[in-house]
């Protein structure tokens, strides 16, 4: 009988302790790209299958992960996203399975993420940024959009992507599961 009382106390207090502890990365600024966060299917403008992305909050809500593969699954990308309070603008660093990498900063301006990297030099000798667009549209899905802009003024479209949520196929109800379990593993004593 002991043991089930303190199983059950247990289960109370637990959730207690978690509102306890502090979140240094659960401001608003560390929020708004949440937007991105899902399980999506990715289609070029003319509604072809482009790849598919999740995106997920990790290391207590301070970095939204970015997992990519592409339609055929030959080419996979990773990314982290976070909010640098140092230098109040947010950061994307992103790899892939080919050597590439890029690193994006910016800002949320309005209902969009808008992240660039720094100038570099061409191989003719122009000087070339990467902006990469991320829209959060009102009927839930997100326009991602990857400029190269060469000389301040030549733009070329590097991707053009619509993100739509995949629909959840009955989602398991954790909580009742999770009890039952622990109420068979007591009285199986």
């Amino acid at each position: 009988m002991n043991r089930i009382i303190l199983t059950i106390s247990f289960l109370f207090l637990l959730p207690l302790k978690a509102q306890t502890i502090s979140c240094k990365c659960c401001t608003e600024k560390h929020s708004e790209f949440d937007f991105w966060i899902g399980s999506w299917t990715v289609t070029n403008p003319n509604g072809d299958l482009a790849g598919n992305n999740v995106i997920s909050k990790i290391q207590d809500n301070c970095v939204l992960r970015e997992s990519w593969t592409s339609a055929k699954g030959k080419y996979t990308g990773t990314s982290n996203n976070f909010y640098n309070s140092q230098t109040n603008q947010w950061e994307q660093i992103w790899i892939d399975n080919q050597g590439g990498s890029l690193h994006l900063k910016g800002n949320r301006i309005g209902n969009k993420m808008v992240m660039q990297t720094d100038e570099s030099i061409n191989k003719d000798g122009k000087p070339y940024i990467h902006r990469i667009t991320w829209t959060n549209n009102e009927d839930g899905t997100v326009r991602q959009l990857w400029e190269t802009i060469t000389n301040d003024s030549e733009v070329t479209i590097a991707f053009d992507g619509l993100y739509k949520k995949k629909k959840e196929i009955n989602p398991v109800k954790q909580k009742p599961f999770l009890i039952g379990l622990l109420f068979s593993m007591i009285f199986s004593f």
